[in-house]
């Protein structure tokens, strides 16, 4: 599961299809309607917020919104959408190593997203995040990016 700290405007097609399914995912852990995925670290961030669900459909929303940028057709009912917006911390240590990660993705799956992220100096994170200062998250399955 990943669950991107980074834009999805920087994922291309299969990334972003991949995000929704996975984000629909942690929706369900969040609900307490599947039995897998419960302690997933990816979720963790959800899990402190003062509201986990509201959280994780204001991420779906985004993902949502730049679908439909796209002319992607998602299910806008998979969401619920009495959400109050919200920012969650993400460390700039985070965003820095999910951008090499998704880098990495990019080079083999779509060079014109691979551009386009290579040339971004600052880098936008999904926007239910705030960057802060800071190394890679602690929930973090921290390996070498791969390359």
């Amino acid at each position: 599961m990943r669950i991107w700290s980074v834009h999805p405007a920087y994922l291309d097609v299969k990334g972003l299809s991949a995000l929704w399914r996975e984000a629909l995912l942690a929706k369900r852990v969040l609900e307490g309607k599947t039995k897998g995925y419960k302690n997933h670290p990816q979720l963790i961030r959800f899990k402190k917020a003062d509201n986990p669900e509201g959280c994780i459909n204001c991420y779906l929303a985004a993902v949502y919104e730049e679908a439909l940028n796209r002319g992607y057709n998602f299910d806008k009912r998979k969401i619920s959408w009495d959400f109050s917006s919200v920012n969650l911390p993400v460390s700039i240590g985070q965003i820095n190593y999910e951008r090499t990660w998704l880098l990495e993705k990019l080079k083999a799956r779509d060079k014109k997203k691979y551009s386009y992220l290579l040339s971004e100096k600052k880098i936008l994170p999904h926007p239910l995040f705030e960057i802060t200062e800071g190394d890679i998250e602690e929930w973090e399955r921290y390996t070498d990016v791969p390359g």
